[in-house]
């Protein structure tokens, strides 16, 4: 059974162009400036006051970031005449792209921890990257899976890859998938921090003179033709394809060659079974920063040869929206093709195009009738990533790369996690019967409690120190899994690294870096914004340095859904492999927590006291910093390379819950949706899976859910291991943690089933085999 053609039959948009999509592709079109005075903060620091700043006014109970996404989500469904009353709501997926989630209240919760040392921990929770979707599905009751990723300035358009994923396996009917930032001081001192902001409104592609912060939101409806069709949708075009690839060259710079960029455009044409020739229009990343505008027109004509087609950068007219920029210029390229007119490249100040492209000066190219739009988002840490769209039933020039075709394995697994500074020590830990959570620190008002802390330092002994001395406590963390694993199971050659790609995922994210460069901020205005802080305040800058260390090239994506995001980058990583699009991947997953973030969490219900933690019971639970790196490869790859298998790839599951941000179902419904999802996709019933790798963590609201899971999807009776009883609460890294703590037992056997929550109401779950 082929895979479905993806049909894009609702838009919304809210930029500093335009409140709606007609307000805002109106002044796109006409090449109408969308930058204005920046009056959302104080920018006498800063080395710019325009910004791409929107003029609506923003509901005042709720951050500006989710504000402009439920904006931007209410004009797509209406787009798409899709009520939502009349589906199965447990099939629609929220897949969201966005850098900053709603750090505008996490700035002003900050500010008042610094300034009068109080902190909010329940409000401080809620504005956690995550809860961008946990908001979202809460706001319009939706209960499909959930995803956030964070790839920086490319977020929203790798949150368009991880939809399609999940439209080509059929395992939904519709994604609201899209992308959100707001303006931040964060972003906004950074950049200025940097050297990197344009004085005046920017000059993509022309002058070059830095860029012009924006924000904003851009959401689609995305559902197969088919489904369209039978509903009688208008499709307006056709998602066909995209591609992802990392530079591994430069933390904050891109590759200057363009080869990653070239690479991630040709991976999206040849998934969507086109050819450079079939392409009529590309949507730059054209940020107006003289590196970027350098390199991109390079990759261009590494892919293109000399008939480059037209090109431009709306960041000119809407500023830089960030994790947002690659939906709302998918929106944009979108209104390209079913409107006919190309986007221009507003305020080139008379400056030629240095590298001859067709940029399309000042005003929109009417009549154009696009067939085929590629459109590019670059980031920090050297992340790639460009999407295919088409005019809907546009033939492919060749078969497209959307089927499975390669079966998925686990070759290489390490773990760390509190006490236990590598698997060794982590399994050793396990064998015993040891808690790995023996630190007890002071949090201001609840006293003394338990934790988890991995020595750092020592854990990353191995790494380049010039290179160590650039990365903060979660790249390091991760880093450190990922020289484990190979010291357990052999390195690569450096043909194999090359091709290697990397799925970073975390569930909070570099919380050190951004409170640590916020402060600084708070404290001392610009001249305490330090830039090399800032490079990792991104949540993939993980990700890109592990990349460089091992040079890495192939796909890259991060994933930040709090406790689900193990299991979703595995998901994804092993989708990617399946459809031929990458030889090996390696998942990598870290979370850390400092002193602020423990007393988020201490503050808040559930945390435990002391010690034991007892799962099933009411001990509380106990945070605890963790790091995984499980290599998944196709298994092709693993025969020619000669590699031991430790498992098979079998299914996943997701759902999730209007719960509402921060809390889960205590009925354990939408929980064991995704666990029947992971063996349905696997082909098993409840006997056939031999071990449950338990997510129960000893606070009683969680282990009740899923307990409650287990039992109405049929696991209640099946042999169970719970490896938070020891290893502590790691979130994001707890379901790859499980697996490590399972394939590493000298008692491993059968079909492991791993089981997952994210505060918020989202659940996955997978099935992997060890004997066959």
């Amino acid at each position: 059974m082929s895979t479905p053609r993806i049909a894009l039959t609702g838009l919304g948009l809210i930029t500093g162009a335009g409140d709606d999509v007609e307000k805002g592709w109106s002044s796109i079109a006409a090449g109408t400036s969308g930058i204005r005075t920046n009056t959302l903060m104080d920018t006498s620091e800063l080395l710019t006051e325009w910004a791409g700043m929107v003029t609506g006014e923003q509901p005042a109970d709720v951050d500006r970031c989710y504000g402009l996404a439920a904006t931007a989500i209410r004009e797509a469904l209406e787009s798409s005449g899709l009520d939502l009353d009349t589906v199965d709501r447990n099939r629609v997926a929220v897949v969201v792209g966005s850098s900053l989630g709603a750090m505008p209240t996490l700035e002003s919760v900050h500010a008042d921890l610094v300034h009068e040392g109080k902190l909010d921990a329940e409000r401080a929770a809620a504005v956690q990257l995550p809860c961008v979707g946990d908001y979202i599905a809460a706001e319009f009751d939706l209960r499909g899976p959930r995803v956030v990723l964070s790839n920086a300035c490319a977020a929203s358009a790798v949150a368009l890859g991880y939809a399609a994923e999940l439209l080509w396996k059929g395992d939904v009917d519709h994604v609201i998938c899209g992308g959100v930032d707001p303006l931040a001081s964060l972003s906004a001192y950074g950049f200025s921090a940097l050297g990197a902001l344009d004085p005046e409104p920017c000059s993509p592609m022309s002058a070059s003179t830095g860029l012009t912060l924006g924000e904003g939101a851009g959401f689609m409806v995305l559902e197969s033709a088919d489904r369209a069709a039978s509903r009688g949708a208008r499709v307006l075009a056709e998602l066909g394809g995209y591609g992802l690839s990392c530079d591994g060259y430069h933390q904050t710079a891109p590759d200057p060659s363009g080869k990653g960029a070239c690479a991630a455009m040709a991976q999206a044409l040849d998934t969507a079974g086109l050819t450079p020739q079939d392409v009529d229009y590309l949507n730059l990343h054209g940020t107006g920063t003289p590196a970027n505008d350098a390199s991109e027109p390079k990759a261009v004509k590494l892919l293109f040869g000399s008939s480059v087609p037209p090109a431009s950068s709306t960041k000119s007219i809407l500023g830089h929206t960030l994790g947002a920029a690659g939906a709302v210029e998918a929106v944009v390229s979108t209104l390209a093709i079913d409107r006919g007119t190309l986007p221009p490249t507003i305020n080139t100040r008379g400056v030629a195009q240095p590298f001859g492209l067709d940029v399309i000066p000042d005003t929109g190219r009417a009549g154009a009738r696009p067939e085929v739009v590629i459109s590019n988002s670059f980031a920090f840490g050297g992340n790639n990533a460009s999407v295919v769209l088409n005019r809907p039933g546009r033939p492919s020039s060749a078969p497209r790369r959307t089927e499975q075709v390669h079966e998925v394995v686990v070759t290489g697994v390490a773990g760390l996690a509190g006490g236990a500074g590598n698997t060794a020590d982590l399994v050793a830990a396990l064998d015993d019967g040891r808690a790995c959570f023996t630190a007890a620190e002071h949090v201001e008002g609840v006293g003394e409690v338990p934790v988890g802390r991995v020595d750092v330092k020592s854990a990353s002994r191995g790494i380049n120190p010039s290179r160590a001395r650039r990365m903060d406590p979660l790249s390091l963390l991760a880093a450190a899994a990922v020289a484990d694993l190979y010291g357990r199971h052999g390195k690569p050659s450096r043909a194999e690294a090359e091709g290697t790609g990397i799925v970073f995922a975390t569930g909070y994210g570099p919380v050190t870096s951004v409170l640590q460069f916020h402060k600084g901020v708070l404290q001392q205005g610009i001249s305490g914004a330090n830039p090399a802080l800032f490079a990792n305040t991104v949540v993939n800058a993980a990700a890109g340095h592990v990349a460089m260390l091992h040079r890495y090239r192939g796909y890259t994506a991060t994933i930040a859904n709090g406790g689900t995001s193990s299991v979703l980058a595995l998901q994804l990583a092993a989708r990617v492999i399946a459809r031929g699009m990458a030889d090996r991947i390696m998942v990598v997953i870290a979370d850390e927590f400092p002193e602020q973030a423990l007393a988020t969490q201490a503050g808040l219900p559930g945390y435990a006291r002391s010690g034991p933690v007892v799962p099933g019971g009411r001990s509380g639970m106990v945070l605890s910093e963790g790091a995984a790196a499980i290599l998944l490869e196709s298994e092709r790859s693993a025969a020619a390379r000669g590699a031991d298998v430790l498992a098979k790839v079998r299914g996943y599951g997701a759902s999730g819950e209007p719960a509402g941000i921060g809390r889960i179902g205590r009925d354990g419904e939408a929980w064991a949706r995704a666990l029947r999802g992971a063996m349905a996709e696997a082909g098993v019933t409840p006997d056939g899976i031999d071990t449950v790798v338990s997510a129960a963590s000893g606070y009683s609201l969680v282990d009740t859910a899923q307990s409650r899971a287990l039992r109405l999807a049929g696991l209640a009776d099946r042999p169970t291991i719970t490896p938070k009883a020891l290893l502590g609460e790691t979130y994001g890294s707890a379901g790859a943690l499980g697996l490590v703590a399972a394939l590493t037992a000298p008692t491993r056997r059968g079909r492991l089933l791993l089981s997952s929550f994210a505060y918020g109401g989202s659940y996955a779950a997978a099935v992997f085999d060890t004997e066959a």
